[in-house]
């Protein structure tokens, strides 16, 4: 599934995409996740829940999807 994720503030976290997108029930699952999990942050793998995710970043969960992140700001 490929997907775009609009960001209303300058970034998100990969921890906030990881809840936002229902991959976790709760932000706490986001550091075992990652831990258990390989995901790809502009086709690097990434295990920081922290990791800031800015418009035209990409990040790709096996079995979940890829995600495109972009700003409503670059809408206008």
């Amino acid at each position: 599934m490929k997907k775009e994720i609009f960001i209303d503030g300058p970034y998100i976290t990969l921890g906030q995409l990881l809840k936002e997108e229902s991959v976790i029930s709760s932000g706490g699952q986001a550091k075992w996740y990652l831990r258990e999990n390989t995901v790809n942050v502009n086709d690097e793998p990434d295990n920081r829940r922290g990791r800031k995710l800015y418009s035209g970043d990409n990040v790709a969960i096996p079995d979940v999807g890829l995600f495109f992140i972009r700003s409503k700001r670059d809408d206008k």
